[in-house]
């Protein structure tokens, strides 16, 4: 039990520091494409990904599975637009020299996840949580009266991303399936874009350059191999273990932001931050004693 518990731990948290560290030096290092055209590369190639996997291991029974319930469909075509939303306001994060912003967001989104359960699923709340919810908006509303201005990439990754997993795990789909058949829906999308910025001459990737065609097709395997990595942590640790060492991505983006690309980081932002350490901590504490 103790092997699995460990092997689990080790699994999510290779997958927390791949979104954390990892999947920021690719998409840094390949920003001159611009943020448009970097999601439609890792919206294009994830679902070319996941198509693979599918035909490797035959999950083709999963898939029809789902076609035929228009419930699980529609709620997938609301989670892919919010998927696309929140990749897109990520990497323009990582493009724009906006990381702290963003890692609040990741920082915040499983707090607000609860508050959304409460809200929306009428899911329990306890004390500790509630004074983890009171914390978060406290710091929300602190950085908007010292900034004059919504810290929106922040509340959008947040959002998004809690939303989507809320949505997620009402609908009860094999992850891998699910964010396949999300990505089906967005791929118009991101093809329109494509045509677009292309149209206008904007685009990085031609098939005169293969080297950066290979680049952007690692937008692909950046998003596919992290899920994998964390998903199959949780199988083996459970979502209590999982959900502790999750933090190590946002931590991995705020880190980053301030020691390595140098990004602004005065003293409201730190209070801003302080508030939200300790909501975490508090809710941590609380995802401890229920395991």
């Amino acid at each position: 039990m103790k092997k699995k518990l460990l092997s689990g731990i080790l699994f999510s948290s290779a997958g927390s520091f791949w979104w954390g560290v990892i999947g920021v030096f690719y998409f840094k290092y390949v920003s001159f494409a611009g943020t448009v055209e970097l999601v439609v590369h890792r919206t294009i190639w994830t679902a070319f990904i996941l198509l693979l996997s599918i035909i490797f291991y035959s999950r083709w029974d999963f898939f029809f599975e789902i076609l035929n319930n228009k419930k699980k469909l529609f709620i997938l075509f609301i989670s892919g637009l919010l998927i696309f939303i929140n990749w897109f306001t990520w990497i323009y994060a990582v493009v724009t020299n906006r990381l702290i912003d963003a890692s609040f967001g990741y920082y915040i989104f499983p707090i607000l996840s609860v508050l959304f359960g409460f809200i929306f699923f009428k899911e329990k709340l306890n004390k500790r949580r509630i004074i983890s919810i009171f914390l978060v908006l406290i710091s929300i509303i602190y950085l908007l009266f010292n900034f004059k201005s919504i810290p929106w990439i922040g509340l959008t990754v947040a959002i998004t991303w809690s939303t989507y997993n809320l949505l997620r795990k009402k609908i009860n789909v094999q992850t891998d399936i699910g964010l396949f058949i999300e990505t089906i829906f967005i791929v118009p999308v991101a093809l329109i874009l494509f045509y677009f910025i292309s149209q206008k001459g904007l685009n990085d990737f031609s098939l005169s350059n293969p080297n950066i065609m290979f680049w952007l097709f690692l937008a692909g395997p950046m998003t596919v191999i992290p899920l994998y990595l964390y998903l199959r942590g949780v199988e083996l640790a459970g979502l209590g273990a999982s959900g502790m060492v999750f933090f190590i991505t946002p931590t991995g983006q705020f880190l980053l932001g301030i020691f390595y690309f140098n990004e602004i980081f005065n003293v409201h932002k730190l209070i801003g931050f302080i508030f939200i350490w300790i909501a975490v901590i508090i809710y941590l504490k609380d995802l401890n004693q229920r395991k």
